[in-house]
């Protein structure tokens, strides 16, 4: 049995260590069945940009114009997933945006 991952691998360059990523969890809005006021399957992912040792410079001047309105002023990158049903599934989507961005 393989143990889980600890870091967030975005390139060959680039690694992110998941305890950098803080997650949280709350309801999704909108329609989407009988759970989607009872469980919480909303993930916001927050990522502090501007002081993560895991970033070089010239790597974190790139992402924070990308980022655009989901960095705070203080430098924290938040990605808000709620596309899918499941709290895993969404957990995933918004490591796959982070990953792109």
């Amino acid at each position: 049995m393989s143990s889980p991952p600890t870091d967030l691998v975005v390139n060959r360059r680039i690694r992110i260590p998941l305890a950098e990523l803080e997650f949280s969890y709350s309801r999704s809005s909108g329609p989407g069945g009988q759970n989607v006021n009872k469980v919480a399957t909303a993930v916001q992912l927050r990522f502090d940009v501007r002081h993560s040792p895991s970033l070089s410079d010239p790597v974190r001047a790139r992402l924070e114009p990308l980022a655009g309105q989901r960095l705070t002023r203080d430098g924290v990158l938040v990605i808000t997933a709620q596309r899918h049903r499941t709290q895993e599934r969404n957990r995933e989507d918004a490591l796959h945006r982070l990953i792109e961005l």
